[in-house]
């Protein structure tokens, strides 16, 4: 796999860094973009003397700055013909923080969660173009669930900033933005697909959390994590999902699915209301995913209000 180049973000911790770990061992060409480099100097080693592979290459990537990410992609292009695989792993999460806006002036958690990756995929779309075999992979999450419930909504695509402003919640909003990254995963899949790219995502049920991870939540949600923690598989769970998505012959051919930790793929739920043990085996099972995906018009909007918050010529 020595020309295999793979990059994943949000590399130095948590499933990021244990995929970054398994692609290394493998042989790939491993791009770690992370945010702080001072943590991810230390990382990078770590996984180079692990695994005797020299080809284990830092970036400095901000997923919540277009400006981070423009001069990410453009060092990347100027270094790196193809790009084989783009994981995209990072995530905004810090549980209890009050509204934050980006460099840019959008929603933290949106930006980070759903803006970032967008951006880049499209400017990186030339070098995945020439890979014979390339993949896009989404970190999903259970947390969509919420969607459910049929009153649920992305509000972020009603523009409302000063109600959503009002009763904001990071757990709320990252639950809106994992939606919108599955929406953007089944709507990438379908304008990429002449292109030879597959695009699929992994719902996460959770990983353990790095200690650098929970240190930056507020003392009663670090009580909260560190609990968690104790029935939550390890990273290198997830991250073996990831691998096998991203390079087994069985996905070859595998566009715009959502799988569950089994690695098998999740079917829309059914539109009719269900009943109430139904509705609780949907909840808790690993089978179906909320048919709020099924919105075109929710799909369409938020392509648009995508391409609109990069200020891009995207198609």
């Amino acid at each position: 796999m020595k020309n295999k180049t793979v990059i994943i973000t949000g590399a130095n911790s948590g499933i990021g860094k244990e995929a970054a770990l398994r692609f290394a061992k493998e042989g790939y060409k491993v791009i770690m973009g992370c945010r702080n480099l001072d943590i991810s100097r230390k990382v990078q080693k770590e996984i180079i003397e692990a695994t005797t592979n020299n080809q284990v290459e830092l970036m400095e990537l901000d997923t919540s700055s277009f400006e981070s990410i423009r001069k990410f992609c453009s060092a990347f292009q100027s270094s790196y013909e193809q790009l084989d695989i783009l994981i995209h792993n990072a995530a905004y999460f810090n549980h209890g923080e009050p509204y934050r806006e980006s460099a840019d002036g959008f929603e933290l958690t949106f930006a980070t969660n759903v803006f970032g990756p967008f951006l880049m995929t499209h400017l990186l779309l030339d070098q995945l173009r020439k890979s014979e075999d390339p993949r896009i992979l989404h970190a999903g999450s259970n947390i969509i669930k919420h969607f459910f419930d049929t009153k649920r909504k992305i509000d972020y695509l009603d523009g409302k900033h000063e109600e959503i402003i009002k009763s904001f919640s990071v757990y709320k909003m990252y639950a809106e933005s994992k939606m919108a990254l599955t929406l953007l995963t089944f709507k990438m899949a379908e304008k990429f697909e002449q292109d030879g790219i597959k695009v699929n995502a992994l719902q996460i049920n959770g990983a353990k959390m790095s200690k650098e991870t929970i240190q930056k939540f507020k003392p009663k949600y670090k009580m909260i994590a560190w609990v968690q923690n104790l029935f939550i598989p390890p990273a290198s769970y997830m991250a073996d999902k990831y691998f096998k998505i991203c390079t087994e012959e069985d996905f070859k051919r595998t566009t715009g699915k959502l799988f569950n930790d089994k690695l098998e793929i999740m079917q829309p739920s059914p539109k009719e209301f269900p009943g109430f043990i139904k509705q609780m085996k949907q909840i808790t099972g690993t089978s179906v995913y909320p048919a709020y995906e099924e919105n075109t018009n929710v799909s369409d909007k938020l392509w648009a209000l995508c391409k609109d918050s990069s200020r891009s010529k995207i198609g």
